[in-house]
């Protein structure tokens, strides 16, 4: 599944559609930046409530493509502006981290 797909195979929202189309092989969740940044190799959604524009900072440091917020948190739009330049794109979904990684969990096993 290419990450263009994953608004309408999860019922997400966009956010910011602009960004690098490309296979998902990856996801990583977690809502502490640190964290993100010394263990997400190499994959392509990051999930998490962390909605501003330092996580966009952190997503290009390690080369997400996708920031997925979870439980509808606000997107303020200095960030929308940060993965816009960046390149990075926001969905968001109503659903928490488990729901959605477990969903991606499932997608990820069936591809």
């Amino acid at each position: 599944m290419n990450l263009s797909e994953l608004p309408g195979a999860l019922d997400l929202e966009i956010i910011q559609g602009t960004f690098e189309d490309r296979p998902l092989t990856g996801v990583y969740t977690s809502d502490l930046l640190s964290d993100v940044m010394a263990n997400a190799d190499e994959v392509e959604v990051l999930v998490t409530i962390q909605s501003h524009k330092n996580t966009v900072a952190v997503a290009t440091l390690v080369g997400v493509s996708v920031i997925l917020v979870c439980n509808n948190r606000p997107v303020p739009e200095d960030m929308v502006e940060a993965a816009r330049s960046e390149g990075v794109g926001i969905l968001r979904s109503s659903r928490n981290q488990f729901v959605i990684s477990g969903e991606l969990y499932r997608i990820l096993g069936s591809s």
